[in-house]
């Protein structure tokens, strides 16, 4: 559906689709199957003014955060775009509705090996009253997590729920009856997360300012 739309487009929607192109790609380290697709007549362009706008991409290295898929969708946005070197800048910080997805590789990575292992220590202390994660697991649509304290062999698995509260995402732990609240930009509001074919789906909204 989208490379049909594609071929039917305009200059000035092709344009626009490189801008945002060019944008993302200066954003994250890495992004792969990048898709952009703008719903838009020429007159709305010219006028600074998106009708629709869907992106989807695979394989995002945004920060050190990797995500396996990345949905994104978002109507009436406000843009000041030139052409001269196609520059894109949302007006009015628009309202975005957003899904990645995560894998069991992409989480360990994150938590494991990357700039986020802090996120890692603190998972490890408050809701498994352990020092380290050793591995982490998605399997049945279940995630579990195994852990050790420090100069121990002796290691405790352990499985977490995972759920959303007031815009927040917590990681829960039934058997110690322990919740910790995942850190995210305050402008990220999380709707709803979920384990589906072994990749934790995360369905958000979140206002854009760049």
């Amino acid at each position: 559906m989208i490379a049909k739309r594609i071929q039917e487009k305009g200059i000035l929607s092709r344009l626009l689709e490189q801008g945002i192109r060019i944008l993302l790609i200066k954003e994250c380290k890495s992004i792969s199957n990048l898709r952009i697709d703008i719903i838009s007549n020429s007159t709305q362009i010219i006028k600074g003014e998106i009708k629709r706008l869907n992106i989807i991409a695979e394989d995002i290295n945004y920060k050190d955060l990797l995500f396996d898929e990345f949905k994104l969708e978002a109507n009436r946005l406000k843009i000041n775009f030139k052409l001269t070197n196609k520059e894109l800048y949302f007006k009015n910080n628009p309202i975005i509705k957003f899904k990645v997805s995560l894998s069991q590789k992409s989480l360990k990575k994150v938590l494991l090996y990357s700039n986020w292992n802090w996120v890692e220590d603190m998972i490890s202390k408050e809701i498994l009253n352990q020092d380290k994660l050793e591995d982490i697991k998605i399997k049945d649509d279940t995630l579990t997590i195994i852990a050790s304290k420090k100069n121990k062999t002796i290691i405790e698995i352990q499985k977490i729920n995972i759920k959303t509260e007031k815009g927040k995402i917590y990681l829960e732990n039934n058997k110690y009856n322990k919740t910790v609240m995942i850190p995210i930009e305050d402008k990220i509001y999380i709707e709803n997360v979920n384990i589906d074919k072994d990749l934790i789906n995360i369905f958000a909204n979140s206002s854009i300012s760049f």
